[in-house]
């Protein structure tokens, strides 16, 4: 039984490591459309999805929820 569960939990593992779900392109045009300086807004976040796909850390800033 022990054993059954560590060949599912590396297979989990395995499966799930190497994914990342990343803006496409059309969702970036999409938020950046309310934006101020459009250009700059798509520029900064396709650099963080570019980081994103290569491994690299990214900032992502927190709203707080206003009630």
């Amino acid at each position: 039984m022990k054993l059954l569960n560590l060949c599912l939990f590396l297979f989990a593992l395995f499966t799930f490591s190497d994914e990342s779900f990343a803006l496409t392109d059309y969702q970036i045009k999409k938020i950046c459309r309310k934006e101020e300086r459009e250009l700059t807004c798509i520029r900064n976040l396709q650099e963080k999805r570019s980081n994103l796909h290569k491994g690299n850390k990214i900032e992502i800033p927190i709203i707080p929820f206003k009630k």
